[in-house]
């Protein structure tokens, strides 16, 4: 099935999308991606930057290359700010700025990373300082960007519009063991899906600032009962009863606005600095298209991250689809592996050409699907080129 679009709904995601930073944090599971890679001292991995945590993530692999590709260049000044701060070698500062989500001090930090950081993205962080000073409407860095911006609006309707709500939020902080994480979500359910909140996840605009295009919105109200509405309140029910939030980082950081020392993504962990002090130099960010970097770098790349980048062009470029997947053909040998998720349960729009060159490993991207602690995609698809 082809994805519709909506011409007005897609201009206004192109504009918020274009002009901002949109991810502050990855939402995908480094953890499992990590295992389908498999990434070796030779391997040369292509991948979308997204907030650059699962690079810094795939560096501790030790790859060869990783080329980090993104046409949103906020997105790739994220990641360079962060390997800077790697680089600088100041644990504490680095928990502060990425950990806690603020830095009362950041423009006098930004003032001793020159040469650590390319020009543009000095004058970049030099705008956006303020990302990372608290204040009462937005305490972190984490509530900034589009993304960011939406999930502290829909955890002020959530935590305004019931009390059952609020002590439930306070109580999953101390939760050790998922069923008495089951028990409590149970309890909080139908004060948690309640009208307001009904409403305002069924906004066009709420999935824009989510970063979620409106091909992707009508993949889930054509696949799922319930559409979205239904998509959500499942995806939340697994993540909160079958999934140990002591250990879930990702949704940890938008419920509280940080990461503690345990519970955040790898690059926050002290004992993984030292290695990640020899392996990000091995990361290169490209502001551009996974197309466009192809033909301007032609090589052999053992491993793709993709996303799900994909279900917006299956919507609205379906010959840039085609051209991207004859790029990844063409620059890559028997045995590279492409990993790549989508909205949908099933990805229907690879085209035939492609299809026939891959061998698609269903029983591994299935069983660790299941055990993602994002838990909001429909699919993953892990594949390996043949001959």
């Amino acid at each position: 099935m082809t994805p519709q679009t909506h011409p007005i709904h897609d201009a206004i995601f192109k504009r918020v999308h274009g002009s901002n930073l949109v991810y502050n944090t990855c939402w995908e599971d480094p953890r499992l991606d990590r295992q389908m890679l498999n990434l070796q001292p030779d391997s040369r991995l292509v991948m979308i930057t997204s907030a650059g945590c699962n690079a810094l993530d795939y560096a501790l692999d030790e790859p060869a290359q990783i080329h980090a590709v993104d046409m949103n260049p906020r997105q790739n000044a994220l990641l360079e700010l962060k390997i800077a701060m790697i680089l600088r070698d100041d644990f504490e500062d680095l928990l502060r700025v990425f950990g806690q989500g603020v830095h009362a001090e950041f423009s006098t930090l930004l003032g001793r990373m020159t040469g650590l950081l390319k020009p543009d993205t000095q004058r970049y962080w030099e705008s956006k300082s303020h990302y990372f000073r608290s204040t009462p409407m937005n305490p972190s860095f984490y509530y900034r960007g589009t993304a960011g911006q939406m999930a502290w609006l829909a955890l002020q309707v959530f935590k305004n519009t019931s009390s059952k709500v609020r002590d439930y939020l306070a109580a999953l902080q101390h939760v050790t063991c998922l069923e008495d994480q089951h028990a409590l979500y149970q309890a909080v359910r139908p004060a948690l899906w309640n009208g307001v909140v009904t409403w305002l996840m069924r906004q066009p605009m709420a999935m824009t600032m989510l970063g979620v295009p409106q091909s992707q919105i009508h993949l889930i109200e054509s696949q799922f009962e319930g559409g979205i509405t239904g998509y959500l309140q499942s995806k939340m029910e697994h993540v909160f009863t079958k999934v140990l939030y002591a250990d879930n980082y990702f949704w940890r950081v938008y419920l509280t606005g940080c990461y503690t020392r345990d519970c955040c993504p790898n690059y926050l962990l002290e004992r993984n600095q030292a290695a990640l002090q020899g392996s990000v130099r091995r990361i290169t960010t490209h502001n551009t298209t996974i197309a466009n970097f192809l033909r301007e770098h032609p090589g052999h790349y053992s491993h793709y991250v993709l996303l799900d980048h994909q279900d917006w062009l299956a919507a609205h470029q379906p010959e840039a689809l085609a051209e991207e997947w004859r790029l990844i053909l063409e620059n890559s040998q028997p045995g590279t592996c492409i990993l790549m998720r989508s909205a949908s349960p099933e990805i229907h729009f690879i085209p035939e050409f492609a299809r026939r060159r891959l061998h698609l490993d269903c029983h591994t991207a299935t069983s660790l699907h299941a055990q993602d602690r994002v838990g909001t995609y429909g699919s993953t698809l892990l594949a390996h080129i043949t001959p």
